[in-house]
């Protein structure tokens, strides 16, 4: 077996300049180089890629795909790409490489992580195919010395591949010790055991090589490397494995729904396979808060099955680098942290450990005492005083209060632009609140998206669309004959009695009114999108879209004629969102910003393309209060970051350009990010009906979402579910700080009422520009 050099002069560097320490046992039981953003941790990697290069020349690597590795992609072929240039060898210098001596990529040998099994090596969706892609092309390495995976003939009979030997697409392993029942069976089985073999030999073939001498791979939503999922053995090599539901829901986007993601099984090399040598370098990179808990499962806990990550503290090379958000819950580096505030800390973080403290032990703010804060690492920042302890707590407990009253006060007389990134961002996030905010008829409202949301449609669910507009043609309840003036893409009004038929349909039980709104709705979309009029041409246009979305695999890049078509469909659902409150199309503007394209690394927000496009939007709804999702730091530029970034940059030009106007900017959450209770300013108490009127109105308005072919890897079902469930957890920490008999026995029916609370934070404009100067910063460096 191979030594390899695990020596970094940038790891101490980077330690040195952070004032931080490679690890703070006896917490901390694996290395740790923490980054201030995720272009900085893309940047420090690929750095430390290239410094293990030139220390272990035609060494094993083994790369990861997906998001996370954009920045340490970019990064590095730079760096091989302008290596004789100043700028790129100060940077090698200060981080202490050697710039005179560059890396030969042709004799590194590379090796796959993983893939989805069976994957036709020719879908762009596939992991070999971005393999080629941004490795052996993007960083000049040999095909030939790559150990590439092979899940498309593999074990299948010569001449065929494993989608013929699967037609179904669903691999049942349990013929690995079932007889088989018919011939189909038979043949599945021999593929799942020439898989087997295969994976055994591709272990063998790592072992002969020496073993893997620098791995780099990113953190699932159950912890997984690789696809070692929770429950992996340690000692597990390189196997045909099934998935659980959090890794399927995180592939349902690449491989075109979670129906499809469900019955994959995967090739994916073992925890021993990364950790058998054991001067291997292993790296883990994350990025955000929503990593910071299974990140610190795999620093704080011992090795266990439960957490696969932590399999790298079994290495002397063994890292995490990490932003701060996805180090946010590590305890030491928490509380150096909160050193570094100073010896006062500000309101908000001792309101934050006080409520934190009290939901732990499960009483009321005011009854936490000092013994409670002993119990908690993070106690000591607290008053020990019990009078001054008090004093803390009554202030908490009066801001909890006013917040709530501050979300039940009547609001009157108000312009309000709300905006989401995707279409149902708004609904999901508030719109319990909405619910009361539209019954004064002196208000305005306006429901912006700024994104299509494209990606959220299957070809599956369009094609049911185009059955509907089949049938109400067979039967003469639409004519390709009689396309007028009606079907012209600016008549709002024929497009809000398409609104007014489906919730007619929807109010009388009526399946046939909503399948016909449906079908005329998708042939004023066809008009629209192909410009043609005429029987003939609109009959062709519907073979052609039909034959081609059958055509195509599923998670398949469309056409940008297609992109727009489904983003269709997701502004349909929209409009019929708020039409249940009374608000027709004229009031429901969709932007369909362009920086929105699908790729694996979409562009950042352009000023013509897509900031002033929202100018736009402000200038002609004039709001007093815009409403905006406020997520933190996340695993890198993602849509809802970019549109938040993009609407900033307008809100500032609007004020510049009109500064007598006064704009309030509420920032909400929803199902991917929750505010903690002492961040956000606004409680709304959210009563069973409002629970039941958001169900059913996603229910009955996001045909395209009721299946949850996309959905969250913390709930299995629709996204209006886990937003119920958010909320109702959000009350019950109220709950807890107050006590229950503030709610139960309120002389506020309203009060009483509520099962859910919605956290909002309500902002000036300055606040909101530096709250989004901030996350730039750690977004974009």
């Amino acid at each position: 077996m191979r030594t390899y050099n695990v020596h970094s002069n940038l790891e101490t560097v980077i330690l040195e300049k952070a004032g931080r320490k490679l690890m703070y046992a006896p917490a901390e039981k694996a290395g740790i180089v923490e980054v201030p953003d995720f272009p900085t941790m893309g940047k420090l990697v690929a750095l430390r890629f290239v410094e293990w290069l030139q220390l272990n020349p035609e060494g094993v690597v083994s790369l990861p795909t997906g998001k996370t590795p954009e920045h340490f992609i970019k990064w590095t072929q730079r760096i091989l790409r302008e290596w004789d240039k100043k700028d790129i060898q100060a940077e090698l210098d200060a981080w202490g490489l050697d710039h005179a001596h560059k890396p030969e990529m042709s004799g590194v040998r590379f090796v796959q992580i993983d893939e989805f099994f069976p994957m036709n090596p020719e879908h762009e969706n596939g992991f070999g195919h971005y393999i080629k892609r941004f490795y052996l092309e993007g960083f000049g390495l040999d095909p030939k010395r790559a150990l590439l995976m092979d899940t498309w003939t593999v074990g299948a009979p010569a001449g065929r591949n494993l989608d013929w030997v699967f037609p179904s697409g669903k691999i049942d392993l349990s013929l690995r010790y079932r007889a088989p029942r018919n011939e189909l069976e038979q043949l599945q089985a021999q593929a799942i055991g020439g898989a087997d073999q295969a994976a055994m030999e591709f272990e063998g073939r790592i072992q002969e090589l020496g073993g893997i001498g620098f791995f780099l791979g990113g953190i699932g939503p159950d912890g997984h490397i690789g696809f070692n999922i929770r429950g992996s053995d340690h000692f597990s090599t390189t196997r045909l494995s099934p998935i659980n539901y959090e890794t399927a829901a995180a592939s349902a986007t690449d491989l075109g729904g979670i129906e499809v993601a469900r019955d994959k099984v995967v090739v994916t090399v073992g925890l021993k396979t990364i950790t058998g040598n054991p001067t291997v370098t292993a790296i883990v990179m994350a990025a955000g808060e929503s990593k910071a808990k299974v990140v610190r499962d795999a620093i704080e806990n011992p090795v266990s099955v439960n957490y696969p990550a932590t399999c790298l503290q079994t290495v002397p090379g063994g890292r995490f680098y990490l932003t701060r958000g996805a180090a946010s819950l590590l305890i030491e580096r928490r509380r150096l942290q909160l050193q570094a505030l100073g010896p006062e800390l500000p309101e908000v973080e001792r309101e934050r450990i006080l409520i934190d403290i009290a939901n732990a032990s499960r009483k009321r703010v005011s009854d936490v005492t000092p013994a409670d804060l002993k119990k908690d690492r993070l106690g000591d920042f607290l008053p020990q005083d019990a009078k001054a302890l008090k004093t803390l707590a009554d202030g908490v407990t009066k801001r909890i209060k006013e917040r709530i009253d501050r979300g039940t006060r009547d609001i009157a007389g108000v312009t309000f632009l709300h905006t989401g990134p995707h279409h149902d961002d708004i609904m999901l996030g508030y719109l319990p609140y909405i619910v009361h905010l539209v019954r004064s008829p002196k208000n305005k409202h306006y429901f912006a998206t700024l994104t299509s949301g494209f990606t959220s449609v299957t070809n599956g669910y369009v094609l049911s669309i185009f059955e509907k507009l089949e049938r109400a043609l067979a039967r003469n309840v639409l004519t390709l004959d009689r396309i007028n003036e009606e079907y012209a893409p600016g008549n709002l009004q024929e497009k809000n009695e398409d609104i007014y038929l489906h919730l007619d349909g929807v109010a009388a039980n009526s399946q046939e009114m909503k399948d016909e709104s449906e079908a005329r709705r998708l042939l004023r979309n066809l008009v629209e999108l192909t410009g043609k009029w005429t029987a003939a041409e609109l009959r062709a246009e519907i073979d052609r879209l039909t034959a081609y979305l059958k055509s195509r695999y599923p998670g398949q890049k469309d056409t940008k004629e297609v992109q727009r078509l489904k983003g269709m469909f997701r502004e349909w659902e929209e409009e019929l969102t708020w039409a249940h409150l009374g608000f027709n199309c004229e009031h429901v503007p969709h932007l369909r910003l362009g920086f929105y394209t699908g790729d694996i690394f979409t562009p950042q927000p352009e000023m013509q393309r897509d900031v002033e496009p929202i100018l736009k939007l402000l200038k002609d709804t004039q709001p007093d209060i815009l409403t905006v999702t406020l997520d933190p730091e996340g695993a890198g530029p993602d849509t809802h970051y970019k549109v938040l970034q993009a609407t900033s940059e307008a809100l500032k030009l609007y004020l510049q350009e009109f500064p007598d106007r006064k704009v309030e900017v509420w920032g909400y959450r929803n199902v991917w990010y929750k505010f903690h209770p002492a961040e956000a300013n606004v409680y709304v108490p959210v009563s069973m009906n409002s629970l039941s009127t958001m169900r059913s109105a996603f229910n009955t308005c996001y045909g395209s979402q009721r299946a949850a072919s996309f959905p969250s890897y913390e709930y299995d079902g629709p996204f209006c579910d886990l937003a119920q469930r958010v909320m109702v957890n959000q009350c019950s920490v109220l709950q807890h700080c107050l006590g229950r008999e503030f709610f139960y026995e309120h002389p506020v029916p309203r009060m009483r009422a509520s099962r859910g609370m919605n956290f909002l934070i309500a902002m000036e404009p300055q606040e909101f520009f530096n709250r989004t100067r901030a996350l730039r910063k750690l977004t974009e460096a």
